[in-house]
């Protein structure tokens, strides 16, 4: 958690989510996801009297293409707060350039 310096309630310094939190859980989730898909899909295998190591090669071919379509929604947001973040920190190393070469940095909102 960051503190926000200058949104102070009684004295009480407002505690700020530090940015990138939902990228983390989005991205925790979607892994974990696409785990789940995987074992499910192996133990419907090993069900089915597959050898466990076939069943989970195969699990691993066809839960790859799979996880694309039926976690598309989490897979765009995973993929926005990537580029979310891609671009903040594009923004910071060029205000720190900047500063470095002794321009003034742009005004940030």
């Amino acid at each position: 958690m960051q503190v926000d310096r200058n949104d102070v309630d009684a004295g009480e310094p407002v505690r700020t989510p530090p940015p990138g939190g939902a990228l983390a859980r989005d991205l925790a989730l979607y892994t974990v996801a696409r785990l789940g898909l995987l074992a499910a899909i192996a133990a419907v295998l090993v069900v089915a009297h597959v050898p466990l190591l076939v069943a989970l090669a195969v699990a691993v071919v066809v839960a790859m293409p799979l996880s694309l379509f039926v976690f598309r929604g989490l897979r765009t947001r995973v993929a926005a707060g990537m580029a979310e973040r891609a671009a903040r920190r594009r923004a910071e190393r060029e205000r720190l350039r900047a500063q470095l070469r002794g321009e003034d940095p742009p005004d940030s909102p």
